[in-house]
């Protein structure tokens, strides 16, 4: 293991994720077929030195330093490891739009760990990333989808360890994820729910989720439409989201089996078959045009292969220093 040299980068390739799914507050999440690519690149310059190179429309408010998370996770990896931590460039292309409850915060996390343990040749195994990538973000359903693909169902066990259950979803069920152009903070979406629920509401939220993943495993509608239910955190946040009660409403009017917040918001994500998933995208954006909100819809799959990384081609762009 040694010290990463400059002009060394890596390319990591990471999925969006939707997370909560319903009922599955804070542990249920799963990689979609919808990403960010990050090259990055050591550059010159001391330990603090972090330069972001944002491509696409949204992220014009995210900045580079040293408390960029990409990087604050980067040098989480090397002092776990024992190695300086080096100047770094990420050029990112941005596909997951931030604060729209798409886990564009956890892309940025899993990016960092991966390329910074490639870069000093993976001592890490993708267990400990696992690890520290939920102990950096605070909780585990966007950010193990995000490393491992596929749906993902995460829980700390008796053994303080934590367990991850790769649950089936069937190609039937398509996802369809409406993404508005209002934001959401995760802090502000935490901030609305209260400190404690009645015990109803966590029984029936168990309930739910049991209905939901036997649906989502065999493609059972019906199953799914009564799992697509939760008391624990969206009757708290549906205020939030303008205009999000009438979208709701109007993709289940167009055929979806049930329509959640996806994450923390303020993205909506319907479940419905193949044949109506695009009506129900289309849906969607009619409601919140109504609403006085532009917004577009994407019909997805589930991304099975999670992150993956690849060493920077030769040839690659360099950092474009301004003024030159």
């Amino acid at each position: 293991m040694v010290r990463p040299q400059i002009g060394q980068g890596v390319v990591v390739a990471v999925p969006a994720t939707t997370a909560n799914i319903g009922p599955g507050f804070d542990c249920l999440g799963a990689a979609l077929d919808l990403g960010n690519r990050f090259e990055l690149r050591v550059i010159e310059g001391g330990g603090e030195r972090f330069e972001l190179i944002i491509e696409g429309p949204e992220g014009a408010h995210l900045r580079g330093g040293p408390d960029n998370l990409v990087y604050r996770s980067a040098q989480r990896v090397w002092r776990e490891v024992g190695v300086e931590a080096v100047a770094l460039e990420a050029r990112v292309q941005l596909a997951v739009p931030p604060a729209r409850g798409l886990g564009s915060s956890a892309t940025a996390i899993v990016a960092g760990l991966i390329g910074a343990n490639a870069l000093v040749g993976e001592p890490l195994s993708r267990e400990k990333l696992l690890e520290l990538a939920i102990d950096i973000e605070g909780h585990p359903d966007n950010v193990v989808p995000s490393l491992l693909g596929g749906l993902c169902l995460t829980a700390r066990a008796a053994s303080h360890r934590w367990r991850v259950v790769r649950c089936e979803w069937n190609p039937a069920v398509k996802a369809v994820v409406a993404i508005p152009t209002i934001r959401l903070s995760t802090s502000e979406a935490r901030r609305a729910m209260p400190r404690s629920i009645p015990i109803s509401d966590a029984v029936m939220n168990l309930g739910a989720l049991t209905l939901l993943l036997q649906g989502l495993r065999t493609g059972n509608g019906d199953l799914i439409a009564d799992g697509m239910h939760d008391r624990i955190h969206e009757p708290y946040r549906w205020g939030l989201i303008q205009g999000g009660r009438a979208v709701r409403e109007a993709a289940m009017e167009a055929g979806a089996w049930g329509c959640v917040i996806s994450g923390a918001g303020p993205s909506l994500l319907a479940l419905a078959p193949e044949e109506r998933a695009a009506a129900v995208g289309e849906a969607m954006t009619h409601a919140w045009l109504g609403e006085g909100v532009s917004s577009h819809s994407a019909v997805l799959g589930l991304q099975e292969g999670g992150s993956t990384w690849a060493p920077l081609p030769e040839g690659s762009r360099p950092l474009a220093v301004p003024g030159e």
